[in-house]
């Protein structure tokens, strides 16, 4: 594999990519054979997953993230992905699923990204294996339009766990939204809070997401991966279903955004890749979540509303110029 090369752009794309160096550094760090996967804890490796899975030992894993290929046919760096039968792409989700059943807790929690081509078949090869809790749909804010049909803008997440008995943050999921015609109670405020920003109130997370912002261009935490997720939606779903140190496994790692949450928010990881670019990147990405633990739509513990957070520095920026 070689460097991507340094061409001429928009002085604010932020695309991350790799220089030779980078490349000579990282390649250090990414786990190229299956025989050391002794010390996988917190690594990218690089290989088949439907080879390394069966390497793992039993019950270690608190939560699965899987973002798996939908069932479309597209290039995936060095790897391409063709669209079949829905029959034959569930005979596919079932060869690498019924894996990680042996690989995750009692307490584990499950989550699987589909469209809406192939959310079906998650539904019903995840029932195999696991119990089913919910599916969650969230807003990927840009799609492309078509002529007969309806534009396609959203994507879900199957929500599964082995058992009944499995963590569920709830606090630490709540969204910050604002109040357009806040309540009171005596003349107090009621389920919100008054601030310099504006009216807000918490409010508990539902299973419809509007308010994550698919990573382009001017982001810094964008890569080159076709169908790369939001860090943001990675947070909540880590928050929720894990505590701090539980193990977390991605078998489809792309640019390592999973691994990235979790090393923000203090929970450990193992992601599996294909393409060692995307591994690179990861490595790189990774490293740089060293010293920036920033999440673009998180902060002080708190998700907010597409759009708001920064609404709100503008306006702490206006108050402290006033004063």
């Amino acid at each position: 594999m070689i460097a991507q090369n340094e061409k001429e752009r928009a002085p604010r794309n932020r695309t991350m990519e790799l220089t030779e160096q980078d490349v000579e550094i990282y390649r250090r760090r990414v786990i190229y054979s299956e025989n050391d996967l002794e010390d996988c804890r917190n690594r990218i490796i690089c290989g088949d997953t439907f080879k390394l899975l069966s390497k793992f030992p039993e019950k270690q894993f608190d939560l699965m993230f899987a973002d798996p290929p939908y069932n479309l046919t597209k290039n995936f760096g060095e790897n391409l992905f063709r669209q079949t039968s829905l029959d034959n792409y569930e005979i596919w989700l079932d060869s690498w699923l019924k894996e990680t059943v042996r690989l995750l807790k009692p307490t584990a929690s499950i989550y699987i990204c589909g469209d809406w081509r192939s959310s079906s078949a998650i539904q019903r090869i995840g029932l195999k294996y696991f119990t089913l809790r919910n599916r969650i749909t969230w807003e990927r804010e840009k799609g492309r339009g078509a002529l007969k049909n309806w534009k396609n803008a959203a994507e879900d997440l199957w929500f599964f766990t082995v058992s009944d008995d499995y963590v569920f943050n709830l606090e630490s999921v709540k969204a910050k939204r604002k109040v357009l015609a806040p309540y009171t109670e005596n003349g107090k405020p009621k389920d919100w809070e008054k601030s310099d920003g504006g009216n807000y109130r918490l409010t508990a997370p539902s299973n419809l997401w509007t308010d994550l912002t698919v990573p382009f261009w001017s982001m810094p935490e964008n890569t080159a991966h076709p169908t790369q997720k939001p860090e943001k939606l990675l947070a909540k779903i880590i928050l929720a279903s894990t505590n701090e140190t539980d193990f977390i496994l991605d078998p489809f790692s792309g640019s390592g955004t999973t691994a990235v949450v979790a090393k923000k928010l203090n929970r450990d990881f193992v992601g599996i890749e294909a393409d060692e670019n995307y591994c690179l990147l990861a490595e790189k990405r990774l490293q740089l979540a060293e010293n920036d633990k920033t999440i673009q739509g998180f902060s002080d513990g708190i998700f907010w509303e597409r759009n708001s957070l920064k609404f709100v520095s503008r306006k702490g920026a206006k108050s402290a110029k006033k004063d």
